[in-house]
């Protein structure tokens, strides 16, 4: 399932994005659904299995996803059986970043081989591990903002999995069952800033500079993160092209590794690293600008594109 969260007359939605590219709203969906089943109080039935935030759908598990599945199915069915709409045209609304709100969001460092030989470093015995916040995180139909803090704006292009639910001390042959879905991100860096100490967090944590989206592919539908091609582009150049088998650590040695360390919880989000070809390792060095399109494409999910505006200039 691509799980989304959109926006239409000003709020912000759970739904998914069908084969027809439409949207269901899947509160909505399932409160239909237990309607025509004849159940009463289904808008707060509906709103505890079939929430309208991520966040909280993912909370429920397996449960939630398999009302959702059946919700779907009722919602293209009979689209006008309820009194509110069920299913939109894609543009007709606004994508937004799938989770808006993780309690913690993981980013690794040096988790390809050849972006840590580009930026001169050895192989990492543990994962490199540094965080971002909420302020950070805008959405598929957003702008990338420059801040004029720093002239060396960078992209790097990131497999991200989603936490399906609370984890800690996991072992690596059952990580995977703590994943909700995988999603894309961005992870834009002010590079001079990020190198002015040996903490990289400040380069790492200026506003907007997580574009994320645009959906999460739900884990019963990608099942192996391992294998999946990555590409980044740059005004339609190729920056970044690799494939996630040529991590450093798996998907799974970094939840049991990160479970070792503090208890994951749903919707946490995990950034696992970006391949060779960031700007800052290039000669001549090439950082993105006002104007430029960054976009990045993952195998069975899907391509996040996002463009460069100056500070004065954002939406």
């Amino acid at each position: 399932m691509k799980l989304i969260t959109f926006k239409t007359n000003g709020y912000s939605r759970l739904g998914t994005l069908t084969e027809k590219n439409e949207v269901v709203d899947l509160n909505y969906a399932f409160q239909a659904l237990l309607q025509s089943k004849g159940k009463f109080r289904s808008e707060t039935i509906a709103k505890a299995y079939v929430p309208s935030d991520a966040k909280g759908f993912i909370e429920g598990g397996e449960e939630s996803l398999n009302y959702a599945k059946e919700a779907i199915d009722f919602a293209q069915a009979k689209p006008d059986v309820f009194n509110h709409q069920l299913i939109y045209k894609k543009e007709d609304v606004k994508i937004e970043a799938p989770i808006q709100n993780p309690g913690k969001m993981f980013c690794v460092g040096h988790n390809y081989e050849e972006h840590i030989k580009e930026m001169g470093r050895d192989l990492p015995e543990n994962p490199v591990v540094f965080a971002k916040f909420d302020n950070t995180i805008v959405g598929p139909e957003d702008d990338i903002v420059h801040y004029p803090i720093s002239d060396k704006l960078d992209y790097e292009a990131e497999l991200a999995f989603v936490i399906g639910k609370e984890a800690k001390n996991v072992s690596e042959a059952d990580a995977l069952n703590y994943v909700a879905g995988y999603t894309i991100v961005n992870d834009v860096t002010y590079r001079d800033i990020q190198q002015r100490t040996l903490q990289w967090l400040q380069g790492k944590t200026v506003d907007g500079t997580a574009p994320m989206g645009p959906w999460i592919m739900t884990s019963d539908e990608l099942q192996d993160p391992d294998g999946l091609e990555l590409v980044l582009t740059l005004n339609g150049e190729e920056m970044q092209r690799s494939n996630t088998s040529n991590h450093v650590f798996t998907v799974q040695k970094l939840v049991a590794f990160l479970s070792g360390l503090a208890t994951l919880k749903p919707g946490d989000i995990v950034l696992t690293g970006t391949p060779g070809g960031v700007g800052s390792a290039r000669d001549p060095q090439v950082f993105m600008k006002e104007g430029d399109v960054v976009k990045i494409e993952i195998d069975k999910i899907g391509a996040l594109e996002n463009k460069v505006v100056a500070e004065n200039k954002q939406k």
